[in-house]
């Protein structure tokens, strides 16, 4: 059972972090632009927004293997985490579906978009525009995508055809 001077004591912890929080520097402040500019970096189906810079396949596997292989297993196939190559054809049908980025995505300005904001897991954002668009070749050109000698940029990437690129519904947010 509490006694009187212990609910005194825990009132009065209480009332103290409460206020010593209320004063905690920075809690509430506005972001400045150049703090929301470090994060409003998305690429739009048409690639509005995608950065200047280029890549290949050829140096997309370089950067692969450093970064993206332990994680996405050998040229793509997947273990300990997502498959990212094969699946064409799963998605209709009574086999079980393979979501992939050559299955599954509609746009490859999207592949862009993840990974340069989310990968490599351990070091998000960490990529340069050059090999997150080296990276996107070298994942596109293992699902057939795109050729060998392809160069993937702000003018290329939004061009691709996505095998699946018709496979969504269109969905209005106008009212």
């Amino acid at each position: 059972m509490s006694t009187p001077s212990s609910m005194i004591a825990a009132a009065i912890i209480a009332l103290l972090s409460t206020t010593a929080l209320a004063e905690t520097p920075d809690q509430g402040r506005p972001a400045a632009p150049e703090e929301i500019a470090l994060w409003d970096t998305s690429i739009g189906p048409d690639g509005a927004g995608l950065p200047p810079g280029s890549g290949t396949p050829q140096q997309g596997e370089a950067v692969y293997a450093a970064r993206c292989l332990p994680c996405h297993g050998e040229k793509g196939a997947g273990k300990p985490n997502d498959q990212l190559v094969g699946g064409l054809g799963t998605l209709a049908g009574d086999q079980a579906a393979v979501k992939t980025v050559g299955s599954f995505w509609p746009y490859a300005t999207t592949l862009f978009d993840y990974v340069r904001r989310a990968m490599p897991f351990n070091a998000p954002k960490s990529l340069s525009d050059d090999e997150v668009y080296a990276v996107c070749a070298y994942i596109l050109r293992l699902n057939g995508i795109i050729e060998e000698r392809a160069v993937m940029s702000a003018q290329t990437l939004p061009k691709v055809q996505m095998p699946n690129r018709d496979g969504f519904m269109p969905f209005s947010r106008q009212k």
